[in-house]
Formats: structure tokens, sequence, C-alpha cells
């Protein structure tokens, strides 16, 4: 297995989370997102994800060599292939419930926020650092309040229950997020407390940033 990503990349770090929960080694490969105009625009990583994203995860099969790309798809594929250390519960209602919490993260707060859109703002419409952060801001806390409220709900030690699924694996990466550009998170005690708890876990402590041999 091969994992292309980079250090601070959220859709990677989810990946990386998913593959130390079940204990599965990848090679970690580093596609800078910044220097050199962006390694993921060059023609070798261009011809294993033409969106020029990452992460892009290689493994194999009895035809060989393939890839895969969105982070979203990478898990739900180790989750079949590699059914041990289950990352979604046993019945369909709680799968789907853990499902849309993660696409709650992954499908409308996370785009909303990547590094493309923001250097969008900046470079192309102008805006200024004030307005980017607060722009930066709306978006965590108009998704962070819905959040929160479902976690009154479904969250034990975990965002579903006392064992950690899909639903952390996204959440994870996007407070680490809100924290490194100054949100204030105080008003969702559910969300923190999550935090705290999965990162006890060498799974996701692991996963981290600055644990990664790309940080820069």
């Amino acid at each position: 297995m091969k994992l292309h990503g980079y250090w601070r990349s959220s859709a990677a770090y989810r990946v990386r989370i998913a593959l130390n929960l079940k204990q599965l080694n990848a090679e970690q490969i580093s596609v800078h997102l910044v220097k050199n105009g962006g390694e993921q625009y060059s023609e070798m990583f261009s011809q294993l994800n033409s969106q020029h994203l990452v992460p892009a995860f290689i493994d194999e099969d009895e035809q060989g060599e393939f890839s895969l790309t969105q982070s979203m798809a990478i898990i739900e594929y180790l989750e079949e292939q590699y059914p041990q250390a289950a990352i979604l519960p046993s019945t369909a209602k709680d799968r789907a419930f853990v499902r849309a919490m993660s696409q709650s993260i992954a499908c409308e707060i996370h785009p909303l926020d990547n590094l493309r859109v923001l250097q969008f703002l900046v470079k192309e419409m102008g805006v200024n650092e004030e307005d980017k952060m607060k722009w930066y801001h709306h978006w965590i806390h108009l998704g962070f309040k819905a959040l929160e409220i479902q976690l009154s709900k479904t969250a034990g030690k975990y965002c579903f229950g006392d064992s950690p699924t899909m639903a952390d694996i996204c959440l994870i990466p996007q407070v680490y997020n809100a924290y490194r550009f100054n949100v204030d998170l105080s008003q969702y005690p559910n969300i923190v407390r999550i935090w705290n708890e999965c990162n006890q876990l060498p799974a996701f402590a692991q996963a981290a940033p600055e644990q990664q041999h790309d940080v820069s």
C-alpha cells in the first residue's frame, strides 16, 4: 500500500487515522501542496489524480496495482477490504447515522475551507486576511453548531457510542484546522471532549500532522 498525501491535508489525515485504526501499513509519499508551485500539479501525480488533490491511495489485487482517490471512498474501501477494527457500526441504520455525520464534515464544512478555496479568495478575489478568516470561521461555526446538536444525541465516548468510527476520523482533522485558525470552540463541549478522547489513542495521535515525515 502507498498513500500519496501532504502532512497538513485534512483528507490525507483522515486516511492515516483509518489505516492506523486498522493497523495497516502504507508507504507515505509526500506531495507538497505549496512548494514548487504545488507538487499536486506535477505530471506524475496528475496521472494518479487528475483533480490535483490529495490523497491518492495505491493498493493491489489479482489484477495488479490500482489507485483510488477521494478520502471517503478510500476509507470505505479499507472498511470493506480490511474489516478488522470496524469503523462503521453493525446495523444499516447506525451506519447511515455515522455516514451522515461524516459527510456533514467532509462534504459541507471542509470543502469551503480547504487550501485551494482560501488561495482563490486571496489570489483571485482579492480578499484580505481579515475577511479570509471571517469566511473560514463562519463555515466552521455553521457546521459545528449543527454537529454539536447531533452529538448530543449519538455520542458516547466518541461521536457514535464508545468506539471510534468514520465520524471521528472526519472530525479530528477538522478540529485540528479550527484550532490552527484560532476558532473559539468553547461553545462545542461535545466536539472538544471527543477531540481530547481521540487524541489519547495512538491511532489518532500518530496520524497528526506534526508527526509526519514531511512536516515543514
